[in-house]
């Protein structure tokens, strides 16, 4: 799998490792790329995307329910009254 984003096209980036007795060596920092089941045009595909992308919305994901980012409301279903954020009798 190339570690490159299918939304964003973030690749690899190269630089170098330097040690305490400042000795460089060539070194490579690759994006942190998930394979996700995504939504793309009303059918699911499996991507390979960046957090980034995940996190920021780009991708809506398939089968999770909701979308991150979307309402808010009915969260506290089934939660316990000190977990919703109620008063807690101490």
């Amino acid at each position: 799998m190339a570690s490159k984003c299918e939304s964003c096209g973030k690749g690899p980036s190269w630089g170098m490792a330097v040690s305490h007795s400042h000795r460089r060596t060539k070194r490579r920092w690759n994006p942190n790329i998930q394979r996700v089941r995504a939504l793309v045009n009303g059918s699911t595909k499996r991507l390979n995307v960046c957090t980034g992308c995940i996190k920021s919305g780009k991708i809506v994901k398939a089968g999770g329910g909701r979308a991150f980012g979307s309402s808010h409301a009915g969260r506290h279903q089934g939660l316990r009254p000190h977990i919703r954020g109620g008063t807690r009798h101490v």
